[in-house]
C-alpha cells in the first residue's frame, strides 16, 4: 500500500502540500514522536506524523528523509526517490537529502545513479560517513574497486572502529592484490563488529589467508581451524551408517558436490576425471548449486551419471538427499569458493569425505577424512599443518583436457614486434604488491620488454590507474603496460595471440591461468613456493615435461625471467615450443586424463576399505 494514498486521490506530493494549520506546531517534538514509531516498528504512525510534518513545512529535511525510508522498507523505492527529488528541488544544497536520494537509488538498483546522489552529497560535506559508505558500496557492487577502496578508506579514517566499513574495505582491498591489507581491515571488523556478526569477516580472512605471504602454513591452519569451529555447526566427526553395505570390492557410488559445473574454463581437471570414469565399478552423481552443465562445457555426459539441483537446498536438506541415494565417497569441488557449504560436510553427509581441486591449504575441517594433493604441493614435513588426512596421487593432483573450442596456437610474437612480450591473465587478487615488485625488477632488468595484464577488475579506470601507480613507485614507464579488461572467453584467450612467456603470480598461483597459457603455447615461468597455493604451477609444470620453468625461489625465478628476454636465442627456441607445445602436452602426464582417473579410482577405493576396516 502506497503511505501517501488519498482518498481524493491526489498525487503523494499533493497531498505533502495540502493547507496548513494556522496553530504554531513544535515540529521537533514530531519528529521525535515520528522517530520514535520507527523505532517501535509503527511505520504507519511515522508516515502519518512525518505527513503532517511535510504539509506545514515541504521541505523539512527530516520528515522527507524519515518517510522516504519508511518507502524503502516497504520496498517501494520509485516512491521514496520521487519524494527526495521533490524535496531537493526545495532544498538544492542538503546533504542529507542527496545522501538520501543515493540510498533510494542504491535500493532500486540503479548503482551509477545513486553515486552521483552521493557525490553531491559529499561535494557539500566531505566528510559525510553515510554517503562515503554508501559510494563505496555502490562501487564495489560495480566491481570498481579501487574507487571503492578509496571511498572506504576515506569512511574508515573517520570512524576506525566501524566494523563494517572495515571489512567492506577488506573486500575491495582483496580483489586489487592488497591480500595483507585486506587481512588487517578484516581483523579490525571481527573485533569492531558485535559478536553475532563476526562470522562474515572470519569468513573472508579463512577465504583469502593462503594467498598472503605474511603468513605460513601454521597461521593458514590457526585461521581455518578457529572459522570452522566458530561459524559451522558441530557435527559428528563419524557416523555409522548402519544401512551402508560394507563390502570393500563392491562398486560405489561417488558423488561430486560443486557450485560451478557450468564454468568450463574453471572446470577442466573436474571434467577430466569425471569423463574418464570407469562406470561399470563408480556411479556418479553431480550435485549441482549452479546451472545445468553440458558438452559445452566440457562434460561427456553418461547416460548412467545422477545430475541433483540443489542450489535450493540447505545443508540439512541436501545432506538427507546425500543419504537417500546412499553415496559413499562425497567429494567437494568447492573448497572456500563457497564457505557455507562446508557445513554440510559438519553434517557427516556421507561415510567417506574428501576434499580435491579447490582447497589447496587446509580445510581446518575434522570433517573431511582425506584431502587429495601430489608430493610436488605437499612435503611430508607440513602434513602437520593439514587436518585431513594427506593422500597424493601420482604425478599432478590437476590433469586437464580442453574439450570445447579454444583458438589455434599462433606465432610467436616476438618474432614480429622484435620484442619479448611478458603477460598475466590471472585475476587481480592474485597480483599482489610483490608480485607487481618482482614484475617491475624483471622490466627494469630488461629494458625492451613490456608487459600485459588482462583481468576483470582492470575494466575500470580507477583500477588501471592504481595499478599503474605501484608500477610507477619503480620508475616502470607506462607505455611498457599494456592493462586491460575482460572479455568473452575465447576472445580473452585469443590475447595469448600477443604474449611470448607468462608470468606467475605468488603465493598464489595460477592454475586455471597457467593450463590455458600452456595449452595456448606460452610457456609460464613460476617457481616453487612455501605453501601448497604457490606450487600448483610447478605440479603442473613438471609434469607437462616443462620442468626447466620451474625456478627453486623468487630471486632464480627473477633471473630467468631477465636471461630469457635478453639472450638473442630466446625467440627460435620459444617459437619451437610454441609450435609443438600442444602436441607435447597431449603425451605428458598432466593431460593423461585417463591414468589420473584410474589413479584418482584407486584412491578412492583404498579410503573405501579403509573406513570398511575401521567399521
Amino acid at each position: 500500500m502506497n503511505l501517501f494514498d488519498s482518498e481524493s486521490g491526489s498525487s503523494p506530493w499533493e497531498v505533502l502540500a495540502d493547507r496548513r494549520s494556522n496553530v504554531e506546531p513544535d515540529l521537533a517534538a514530531w519528529i521525535d514522536e515520528a522517530r520514535k514509531h520507527q523505532r517501535d516498528s509503527k511505520p504507519e504512525l511515522a508516515a502519518a506524523t512525518y505527513r503532517r510534518i511535510l504539509q506545514i513545512e515541504p521541505a523539512q529535511v527530516e520528515a522527507l528523509m524519515g518517510l522516504a525510508e519508511i518507502f524503502q522498507a516497504r520496498g517501494q523505492a520509485v516512491e521514496a526517490v520521487a519524494l527526495l527529488e521533490e524535496g531537493l528541488r526545495r532544498s538544492p544544497d542538503s546533504a542529507s537529502l542527496l545522501e538520501s536520494l543515493g540510498n533510494a537509488r542504491h535500493a532500486q538498483g540503479l548503482l551509477k545513479s545513486a553515486i552521483l546522489a552521493y557525490r553531491e552529497a559529499l561535494d557539500r560535506e566531505p566528510r559525510r560517513a553515510g554517503a562515503l559508505w554508501g559510494i563505496g558500496c555502490a562501487q564495489a557492487s560495480l566491481g570498481d574497486h579501487a574507487s571503492a577502496a578509496e571511498s572506504l578508506g576515506q569512511l574508515v579514517a573517520l570512524q576506525p572502529d566501524y566494523g563494517q566499513g572495515n571489512h567492506n574495505l577488506g573486500r575491495s582491498l582483496y580483489e586489487l592484490g592488497q591480500v595483507d591489507q585486506a587481512l588487517e581491515a578484516f581483523q579490525r571488523a571481527f573485533h569492531s563488529l558485535p559478536a553475532e556478526a563476526r562470522a562474515v569477516p572470519l569468513t573472508n580472512m579463512a577465504m583469502v589467508i593462503p594467498g598472503s605471504r605474511a603468513v605460513g602454513n601454521q597461521e593458514i591452519l590457526e585461521c581455518r581451524r578457529a572459522w570452522a569451529t566458530q561459524c559451522l555447526p558441530s557435527g559428528p566427526t563419524s557416523k555409522r551408517f548402519p544401512d551402508r553395505d560394507s563390502q570393500p570390492d563392491r562398486p560405489l557410488r561417488v558423488g561430486y558436490l560443486s557450485a560451478y559445473f557450468a564454468k568450463r574454463n574453471w572446470m577442466k581437471p573436474v571434467w577430466g576425471l569425471i569423463n574418464h570414469h570407469d562406470r561399470e565399478r563408480f556411479e556418479i552423481h553431480l550435485f549441482s548449486d549452479g546451472p545445468v552443465p553440458s558438452n559445452a562445457e566440457g562434460y561427456a555426459r553418461d547416460p548412467r551419471d545422477h545430475f541433483h539441483e540443489t542450489s535450493e537446498l540447505s545443508n540439512e536438506a541436501l545432506t538427507q538427499l546425500i543419504e537417500e541415494v546412499q553415496i559413499d565417497i562425497l567429494v567437494d569441488l568447492n573448497g572456500y569458493s563457497k564457505p557455507p557449504r562446508l557445513g554440510l560436510f559438519a553434517l557427516r553427509a556421507a561415510p567417506v569425505q574428501i576434499a580435491w581441486f579447490n582447497m589447496y591449504a587446509t580445510s581446518g575441517l575434522r570433517a573431511f577424512d582425506h584431502l587429495v594433493g601430489d608430493s610436488h604441493v605437499i612435503p611430508a614435513q607440513e602434513e602437520s599443518c593439514y587436518t585431513e588426512r594427506i593422500v597424493r596421487v601420482p604425478g599432478s593432483y590437476l590433469t586437464f583436457e580442453v574439450g570445447y573450442p579454444v583458438p589455434e596456437v599462433s606465432p610467436l610474437p616476438c618474432l614480429a614486434t622484435g620484442f619479448l612480450t611478458f603477460g598475466c591473465l590471472a585475476p587481480q587478487y592474485k597480483i599482489t604488491t610483490e608480485v607487481i615488485e618482482a614484475w617491475s625488477r624483471i622490466l627494469i632488468a630488461s629494458p625492451t620488454s613490456r608487459l600485459v595484464l588482462k583481468n576483470v577488475v582492470l575494466e575500470h579506470p580507477a583500477a588501471r590507474d592504481f595499478v599503474r601507480g605501484q608500477f610507477a613507485r619503480s620508475s616502470i614507464s607506462l607505455d611498457r603496460l599494456d592493462l586491460e579488461g575482460p572479455a568473452e572467453h575465447y576472445t580473452f584467450l585469443e590475447r595469448y595471440a600477443g604474449i611470448d612467456i607468462a608470468l606467475d603470480t605468488f603465493p598464489y598461483n595460477g592454475g586455471t591461468t597457467t593450463m590455458e597459457a600452456l595449452w595456448q603455447g606460452v610457456p609460464v615461468l613460476c617457481f616453487a613456493g612455501d605453501r601448497w597455493a604457490s606450487r600448483i604451477s610447478a605440479s603442473l609444470l613438471r609434469e607437462a615435461g616443462l620442468p626447466e620453468f620451474v625456478a627453486p625461489d623468487l630471486e632464480h625465478h627473477i633471473a630467468q625471467a631477465v636471461a630469457l628476454a635478453c639472450d638473442p636465442e630466446t625467440p627460435r627456441r620459444l617459437a619451437i615450443l610454441r609450435s609443438s607445445m600442444r602436441h607435447r602436452l597431449l603425451s605428458a602426464a598432466v593431460c593423461d586424463v585417463t591414468a589420473f582417473a584410474r589413479n584418482m579410482e584407486d584412491a578412492y577405493r583404498a579410503m573405501w576399505q579403509r573406513w570398511c576396516e575401521q567399521r
